[in-house]
């Protein structure tokens, strides 16, 4: 099933889909309008939660929807790219969706410092697998409100990712090792890239709203 010209299609979409996602948002917007660059403040990250902290709510409404913008564009450029190699399209979903958060997290065009990819993650879910994306809004959403504190949300997100992601194809009676295989590489990079708010929400130190970001 996996030929040469699969693996050659994955490989068009991964590089296309790290370039948009190293389009980074909140750094182009901390540019060109703040002249700026958000990375210098609060937690050094350049994504939705830094930006809302240095700047404010416009700027972060406008940093998620580029985030998930990004992330839908991948998709169905991805999806294309499969309809014509007449393969399955929610393979090329979960491969464009692992990139384009790699190219957040480390974009090309910004010295490879970006910001966390839960955004990007989200656009990404939301158009491979809108069930799965549905549950974990009602779920870790709330959460964030209730604890005031982002980490947690993001974490147990990732986490539940491709838990969620295998039970609900499984469900459906859809093929799950490859789509929970790409879930489950997602969540072991999240995971990675919040190791220090996981350092900190056991310390108990971790960020919380209406407080000054901690290093």
């Amino acid at each position: 099933m996996f030929t040469v010209q699969f693996w050659v299609s994955c490989g068009i979409i991964a590089v296309i889909s790290y370039l948009l996602g190293s389009l980074n948002t909140a750094i182009i917007l901390s540019k060109t309008v703040e002249k700026d660059d958000v990375r210098k403040h609060g937690s050094g990250n350049a994504g939705m939660t830094n930006i809302l902290r240095t700047y404010g709510k416009k700027h972060a409404v406008i940093t998620a929807c580029g985030d998930l913008l990004k992330a839908v564009v991948a998709v169905l450029i991805a999806r294309v790219i499969f309809r014509y190699s007449g393969y399955i399209e929610s393979y090329a979903g979960y491969v464009a969706g692992l990139f384009v958060m790699l190219g957040h997290l480390f974009p090309l065009y910004f010295g490879f410092k970006g910001g966390k990819g839960v955004v990007t993650m989200l656009g990404v879910i939301m158009m491979v697998n809108p069930i799965v994306f549905l549950i974990l809004c009602a779920v870790f959403i709330p959460l964030v409100f209730i604890t005031r504190i982002v980490s947690i949300g993001s974490i147990l997100g990732a986490i539940a990712y491709p838990i969620l992601t295998l039970v609900v194809r499984m469900i459906q009676g859809r093929p799950v090792i490859f789509e929970t295989s790409c879930a489950l590489i997602t969540c072991f990079v999240l995971l990675f890239v919040h190791r220090g708010n996981i350092k900190r929400l056991l310390n108990g130190t971790e960020n919380r709203f209406g407080g000054k970001p901690k290093k």
